[in-house]
């Protein structure tokens, strides 16, 4: 048996949020191997592999632009050592100024030498983003502007990621970042006509689901987006554990099916209660707008980040059906 460090156990216990001696017994009980024991955490019906809120790594500010046709819309973290430093009026300027750069040059990379050697052929300097020039002051580059503030600030400073969503059909791009800068939300709706979009009632719409995105960090739009292999990784989960439980042979997958729901709840933006009305989920409150709007409304991608985990509920996916009144 390998042996368990209290490193390792605290790490399963920032990801689960279990107990110090249930994550001992589990990652006992799988050799050591951490992702085998958030499973046997979760067939046990303890923990929750998606609890990962009370994490954090780095410091820093999500900042997000959004352009004036709202087409057009950039998500982006900088990164630095302390919640002071992240709190000044030049390191707040700097990730608003990063987030209007990235929506104007539309850079793909943040730095040169995240480029692959597969793609090193094809890359242009232009599309990597400490390389680029600053659109508001083309004597200096992103680079040398994240630099300067380095030097200013005293602290290490750095732009760890960003998405650009750019919109050529009807529909519009939203945003929603919390209060203290530490969790964003960048949201794209598609629409059948544009001149929904100027209605109040799709822009509160938009903004709900964008709140919706950053409280409950769904990580698809909808039921049909979940790889199959996930689906097949939960049932089976879902059944070990009604087995652990007593539950009789013949009725394990019946109930592996009936706690699917809850997992659908959990990751599904569409099957989500509203979290301003949780009697109804989130497709309802679409329907129940669209209806109002006299129009089609779908979600078509979202983006959540939270300052620090770069794993954070990621979430871009395409939804296949649209909501409709």
């Amino acid at each position: 048996m390998a042996e368990i460090s209290a490193q390792l156990v605290k790490q399963l216990r920032d990801i689960t949020g279990a107990g110090m001696m249930e994550c001992k017994k589990a990652l006992q009980a799988t050799n050591g191997d951490i992702n085998a024991a958030v499973d046997e955490l979760r067939k046990q019906g303890i923990g929750s592999a998606s609890k990962k809120e009370g994490r954090a790594t780095k410091q820093g500010l999500i900042s997000a632009y959004i352009s004036a046709n709202g087409k057009q819309g950039v998500l982006v973290e900088v990164n630095c050592e302390s919640d002071f430093v992240a709190r000044t009026e030049d390191f707040q300027t700097l990730t608003a100024d990063v987030a209007a750069h990235i929506a104007e040059t539309k850079p793909k990379y943040v730095r040169a030498e995240q480029v692959t050697a597969a793609e090193r052929e094809n890359f242009k300097q232009h599309e990597a983003l400490y390389e680029q020039k600053f659109v508001r002051d083309e004597s200096t580059t992103i680079g040398d502007l994240v630099r300067t503030k380095i030097a200013k600030l005293g602290e290490n400073i750095a732009v760890s990621r960003f998405v650009l969503y750019d919109l050529n059909g009807n529909g519009a791009v939203g945003n929603y970042v919390h209060t203290g800068s530490q969790i964003g939300v960048l949201l794209e709706v598609h629409t059948d006509k544009q001149e929904i979009t100027a209605k109040d009632e799709f822009k509160t719409l938009v903004r709900d689901i964008a709140m919706q995105i950053a409280a409950a960090s769904p990580q698809f739009v909808s039921k049909e987006n979940v790889p199959r292999e996930l689906l097949d990784k939960e049932r089976a989960i879902q059944r070990e554990r009604a087995l652990g439980e007593g539950k009789p042979e013949k009725m394990v997958d019946k109930i592996a099916e009936g706690r699917m729901s809850k997992f659908y709840e959990e990751v599904c933006l569409m099957e989500q209660p509203f979290i301003r009305e949780n009697t109804i989920s989130v497709a309802d409150l679409m329907r129940t707008v669209s209806g109002k709007l006299g129009g089609t409304v779908s979600v078509a991608r979202f983006v959540r980040f939270k300052v620090g985990d770069a794993h954070d509920a990621p979430g871009v996916a395409e939804s296949p059906l649209p909501v409709t009144a």
